[in-house]
């Protein structure tokens, strides 16, 4: 699937598009850091390579896979977020990545919610997992805020990570999940909101 075919995702303040090699430098930064110390990293430049290549490629082979978040106002990137269903993975994922200078501003919920949103209405997934380190504090309160809940009997990728399990479509339309980060993101969306204690993407 071509970066021209790839659906664009908007909201409030984001702009999804697919990756383009002109978004690498940010990508490779980021994953070259200790940031990504959770996904593997931090990478070599070779792996660093390799990895997006296979961010573009997932596209071509699986017909979804990670968007490039940008913010609205400027086009600058901010992270991604998007579905991940490499080989041996046991279920498809909805992942997400927020450049390390970008982080605490709500980006990750607000694009996580619109890609959720699309894999439920546009594509039918019946559901999804986020697989997370256990180390992985932010990411973990991120996917509890999303209504993600963790399933001890899924199957987890290597044994190391902790499989968060997203509501169904049936149970975010039958609950109040959905108003709840709608709520969220609107005040994070307001400059005059100041979140109180450590910042969380």
């Amino acid at each position: 699937m071509p970066s021209k075919s790839i659906p664009t995702l908007e909201t409030k303040r984001l702009i999804l598009r697919g990756p383009e090699p002109e978004d690498y430098p940010n990508f490779k930064a980021t994953f070259a850091s200790y940031r990504s110390r959770f996904m593997g990293g931090p990478l070599n430049a070779y792996e660093t390579w390799m990895l997006y290549a296979a961010e573009i490629g997932h596209w071509n082979i699986r017909g979804y896979g990670m968007w490039m978040i940008h913010d609205k106002a400027t086009d600058e990137t901010l992270g991604m977020a998007g579905g991940w269903f490499p080989a041996k993975w046991p279920e498809r994922e909805i992942a997400w990545i927020i450049w390390p200078e970008k982080a605490g501003h709500g980006y990750a919920l607000e694009a996580t919610h619109a890609v959720r949103r699309y894999f439920y209405n546009d594509l039918g997934w019946d559901g999804a997992v986020s697989y997370i380190d256990p180390k992985n504090l932010d990411s973990i309160r991120l996917a509890e805020r999303l209504g993600a809940a963790k399933d001890k009997s899924a199957p987890s990728v290597d044994g190391h990570d902790v499989v968060y399990r997203h509501p169904s479509p049936e149970t975010l339309a039958s609950s109040q999940i959905g108003d709840a980060i709608e709520m969220e993101i609107s005040h994070y969306a307001d400059p005059m909101f100041k979140p109180k204690g450590y910042a969380l993407d």
